[in-house]
């Protein structure tokens, strides 16, 4: 294997100077790869070739649709139904709003699919909320925007299908199901920390738990998780392709967003339609670009080089498996979550399965490391949603998200070494078969 030192350096030490001189992330990504192929003398038409072949893919045509939905359903007046029934289920709790927002973001977010549609669409309404009846903003701010990123995990997630096209192919369906556990295991650690904080600063409860309110919000609420319910079991079931399904899902969202909660007429569904571009071509051409810097290290074999420098340093595998999560972290403080699924995955990806991480298992941890990295400064896209919002200053709302960040830690480190947690449902309801499954605590060959 020949290995082009300066072409790497090049393409690699241009990408960062770009990202920390704060160039949108698709130019420094594409001037990179244009500056790395120039110096290895490959034609230009080499950059058109990879940026057409990384978006012609039927699987990406799901990544549209879902945004689609979430954009429909979001504007269509689903945040208050779903508030609601989140506080009929954990309202009495002591801290009773902090723990209805976690758990409306659960719902929320297996409309949406997406961490700043939840902060920007619930926080809009919960902060305001929650400081009303005496909670500091600071905390609000912290709990919406750390439990956002359970949208992530929760299915239909966009992220899931660029993952799964990145990675080579996996189950989309397998992945949908793998992020049950893992949004469900983040909102409960978020939770047991919410509630002591409450204990301590003494908020209130909520009124107390009444079944008969609760089946009464869950069927105003039927409507909207019937649409994550649509694409699910769809695709599990092998009735549809995760694209036909997220077509179909588009479809039933615009007829109950419009005629059954009529929280858009026929004029707010084109303004909601014209938002939805802008967040269409944002999230194509980062993954038309990340194509052609995936294409130059490929060619220059960085993936290899990376995966024997980094199982070099140890053999470790609780050691590699930390070390992994750690450059996922890092990577999440500075760039967005697109092109790190798009650049890391196929990196990262072959150590993950050399030391018994299953590839469905991996893209949950890939998923989770990026969420944390949209409430980490200097990029941290939903930290500076939820500042904006709150008008409480970023610096304020770091401070308060400190405690919610270990939370976040040790769901991850879960999720790391428990593979059930993500693996349990696509087994039992898929007969999935992971490809590489490590016991952590048995040495290797026992």
């Amino acid at each position: 294997m020949v290995v082009n030192g300066a072409a790497i350096a090049i393409l690699l030490i241009t990408f960062f100077i770009m990202i920390f001189l704060r160039f949108p992330i698709a130019y420094a990504v594409a001037l990179a790869s244009i500056f790395c192929l120039l110096y290895m003398g490959l034609p230009l038409q080499t950059v058109c070739q990879q940026m057409v072949k990384g978006i012609s893919s039927f699987s990406l045509m799901a990544v549209p649709f879902f945004i689609t939905m979430g954009v429909l359903m979001g504007g269509g007046g689903i945040s208050e139904k779903l508030l609601d029934l989140a506080d009929s289920l954990v309202g009495w709790m002591t801290g009773g709003l902090a723990m209805v927002n976690i758990v409306a973001s659960y719902f929320f977010g297996g409309i949406s699919g997406s961490a700043s549609a939840d902060t920007a669409s619930l926080g809009s309404l919960e902060i305001p909320m929650m400081v009303s009846r005496g909670y500091d903003a600071d905390f609000s701010t912290a709990v919406t925007i750390t439990s956002s990123v359970e949208g992530l995990l929760v299915p239909p997630s966009h992220n899931m299908v660029i993952y799964a096209t990145t990675a080579g192919g996996i189950s989309v369906g397998a992945l949908f199901l793998a992020g049950y556990v893992p949004g469900a295991v983040l909102a409960i650690s978020l939770m047991v920390f919410s509630y002591f904080i409450s204990k301590k600063r003494n908020y209130p409860k909520g009124d107390p738990f009444s079944a008969k309110r609760f089946w009464k919000q869950l069927g105003k609420s039927v409507w909207a998780l019937a649409a994550v319910l649509i694409v699910v079991i769809g695709v599990v079931c092998g009735a549809f392709t995760a694209t036909e399904s997220a077509a179909i899902a588009v479809v039933y969202s615009l007829i109950v967003s419009v005629y059954v909660y009529k929280g858009l007429d026929w004029k707010g569904v084109w303004k909601v339609l014209e938002q939805c571009i802008d967040t269409l071509s944002i999230v194509l051409i980062l993954i038309a670009t990340s194509s052609v810097f995936g294409y130059c290290l490929t060619t220059l074999h960085v993936p290899a080089l990376a995966a024997t420098a980094i199982e070099g340093l140890t053999s470790n595998r609780i050691l590699l498996a930390l070390l992994l999560n750690l450059i996922l972290l890092v990577l999440g403080m500075i760039m967005d979550m697109a092109p790190i699924i798009l650049i890391a995955t196929p990196i990262l990806l072959p150590i993950a399965q050399s030391i018994g991480i299953d590839a469905v298992q991996f893209g949950i941890i890939v998923v989770l490391n990026c969420g944390i990295g949209l409430l980490t400064p200097p990029v941290g896209a939903v930290l500076f949603i939820g500042s904006a919002i709150s008008k409480v200053p970023m610096e304020k709302v770091v401070k308060a998200t400190l405690p919610f960040y270990v939370s976040m830690i040790i769901a991850l480190m879960l999720i790391t070494f428990f593979p059930d947690i993500s693996l349990a449902l696509p087994k039992a309801l898929m007969g999935y078969v992971p490809s590489t499954v490590c016991n952590w605590f048995i040495a290797p060959g026992n």
